[in-house]
């Protein structure tokens, strides 16, 4: 699978009414995305998965990601084998977060480079393997960029900067499919950009996986604890258009093949939030003007 252009990042796709995902992701193709990505959403997640195939003709449906601790190799492989039929289901692996794993389970999450490469084993000894094209890991850190050059397709890494889409890039080859995701905001000032995202990044910066990337790139435990302008802006591309589409080209420039766009809109955290629709016909047109 060879994966270019701009991509949806969205809870929406994911979590969202049925009905209204069938038409937005319908919607998305026509305005030129060439993939719609959605996070872990348990044992419903490729029941989704299928909804959003299902609703489409020509783009990748791709799981950013699936959570390794909630389901097995050879579940996910049988889902592997059915989803795949038409070559547009491209699996994103990751090892997710203390916090959400042992709320489950207390103490269960241990050890997880070790647990993705369990994973990883069991997908290539099920009964229908995955094949190391169909996967993408969701790798921060350098070992895990060190799995996915040997195991996987590429890294699809949620809340990074252009400088970790380099370092990616150097990690894993000029072979592999460097896959970003970049957390975007159209909005007039960062005053407004603050306003939607401040509380959404500091749950986030609350997580070590992430909290310990951004450090790797050189912010301090200040511009965590505070959630700096640096840290901000950094991380979340806000303004107009074309500033969103000028991260994009920086990912590019610094060696990603496709940018996945999660566009927020007011009270992101909100499981009742609306499908930012508006937003995404304003980005889709800016790939038109490209």
């Amino acid at each position: 699978m060879e994966l270019t252009g701009v991509g949806v990042w969205s809870m929406h796709l994911g979590f969202g009414d049925p009905g209204e995902i069938t038409e937005a992701a319908a919607e998305l193709e026509e305005l030129g995305f060439s993939a719609v990505w959605i996070p872990e959403g348990g044992g419903a997640a490729f029941d989704r998965i299928g909804r959003l195939l299902s609703a489409t003709r020509r783009m990748v449906i791709a799981t950013g990601i699936l959570n390794v601790w909630m389901h097995t190799p050879a579940e996910t492989a049988a889902a592997y084998a059915r989803l795949s039929a038409g070559g547009r289901f491209l699996l994103g692996l990751g090892v997710s977060h203390a916090m959400v794993v042992d709320g489950a389970e207390p103490g269960r999450y241990r050890r997880p480079l070790a647990a993705m490469t369990t994973f990883l084993d069991g997908l290539d000894t099920a009964e229908t393997p995955v094949p190391v094209e169909g996967r993408v890991l969701a790798a921060l850190g350098p070992k895990m960029l060190e799995v996915a050059a040997q195991r996987a397709r590429g890294v699809h890494p949620y809340l990074v900067t252009p400088e970790h889409t380099y370092r990616a890039r150097e990690a894993v080859g000029a072979d592999a499919l460097v896959l970003p995701e970049q957390t975007a905001i159209l909005c007039a000032n960062r005053d407004e950009a603050r306003a939607v995202a401040t509380d959404w990044l500091q749950l986030y910066l609350s997580l070590p996986n992430y909290a310990n990337s951004l450090r790797r790139l050189g912010f301090t435990d200040d511009d965590l604890a505070t959630t700096s302008d640096r840290l901000f802006d950094a991380v979340i591309a806000w303004g107009d258009e074309q500033a969103v589409m000028r991260r994009v080209a920086e990912h590019r420039a610094a060696g990603a093949d496709h940018v996945a766009v999660q566009i927020l809109t007011p009270d992101p955290l909100s499981p009742n939030s609306a499908f930012p629709r508006a937003q995404w016909r304003r980005l889709g047109a800016a790939l038109g003007s490209e």
